[in-house]
Order: C-alpha cells, then sequence, then structure tokens
C-alpha cells in the first residue's frame, strides 16, 4: 500500500476514535446530570461549553492530521466513532456508573451517619441541657426584674415622701 493510503487510514481510524472520545466524555457530563438535577439554563451552558470545546479539539485533529482540511470521511468517521460507543457500551455505561455512584454515596452517609451518631447524641444533649439552663435564667432574670422593679417603685415613693 502506499503511504498516502495509509496515512488516510490512519487519520479516519483517529476521526473514529475522536468521535468515541467525545461521547465517552459526555457520558461523564449526562452521569454528573442524573447526580445533580440542573435546570435547562444550566444544561444548555453545559452543552454550549462541551460542545465548543469539541469543535475546538475537531480543529485541532484536522489541523493536525490533514492540514486543516475538512474531508467528509473524518465526519462520518467521527459520527461512526460515537454511534459504535453508543451501541456497544455507551447505553449500559452511563446507567451502570450512576448507580454505582449512588450507591457510594449512600454507603458513604450511612457509614458517616454511624460514626457521628455519638456525636450528635451529645449535641443534643448538650443543647437540651443549655435550654434546661437557659428557661431557669429567664425565670431567675424575670423574678429578680420584677423585685428591682417593685424595689426601684418603693424607693421612689420613699425618696417622693420627704
Amino acid at each position: 500500500m502506499s503511504q498516502d493510503i495509509i496515512n488516510e487510514v490512519y487519520f479516519l481510524a483517529y476521526s473514529v476514535a475522536m468521535g468515541i472520545v467525545i461521547t465517552f466524555v459526555y457520558d461523564f457530563i449526562l452521569i454528573a446530570r442524573q447526580m445533580v438535577k440542573h435546570n435547562l439554563f444550566f444544561v444548555s451552558l453545559e452543552d454550549f461549553l462541551f460542545w465548543a470545546a469539541c469543535a475546538v479539539a475537531v480543529f485541532y485533529m484536522l489541523y493536525e492530521e490533514n492540514n486543516g482540511i475538512l474531508r467528509w470521511f473524518a465526519v462520518f468517521g467521527a459520527a461512526f466513532g460515537m454511534l459504535l460507543y453508543k451501541k456497544i457500551i455507551g447505553m449500559h455505561f452511563v446507567k451502570l456508573l450512576s448507580t454505582l455512584i449512588k450507591k457510594e454515596i449512600h454507603i458513604i452517609c450511612k457509614i458517616t451517619g454511624f460514626i457521628l451518631k455519638p456525636f450528635i447524641w451529645a449535641i443534643k444533649k448538650v443543647a437540651a441541657f443549655c435550654g434546661f439552663v437557659s428557661k431557669r435564667v429567664k425565670k431567675v432574670w424575670k423574678y429578680m426584674k420584677k423585685k428591682l422593679t417593685a424595689f426601684v417603685k418603693m424607693l421612689k415613693m420613699g425618696l417622693c415622701k420627704h
């Protein structure tokens, strides 16, 4: 085979690999969207930034491999790589990985809750004691204020008589 044909085959292989990588990275965005719900604005912003980055990456690949010339078989190769990835791996990858991450988060929350249980119990006890003391202090304060007010009234009456 001539070197030109071998270079074209490599270029097609790079295009297919680029399609696979683009779809693989986008799957991580989909996983992140399943973990944290996004509104339409942030979904649109993520998609815009992702596809802008992909455009730069594809342009760089075209520039490096084919001197910046757009070849339609490269576009079809990238589309084929995307379709190949989605049909073979992508269908199950997002669902499997998001389920695993959710389970890991659930397990971490359970372990953290178990570890923090004594501290939470102690904090509740301290809060209850502080509430008890606060009620007593308020009662004493109210009583002292009442007595002080009565004393001030008596003092005023005593001073006003003389």
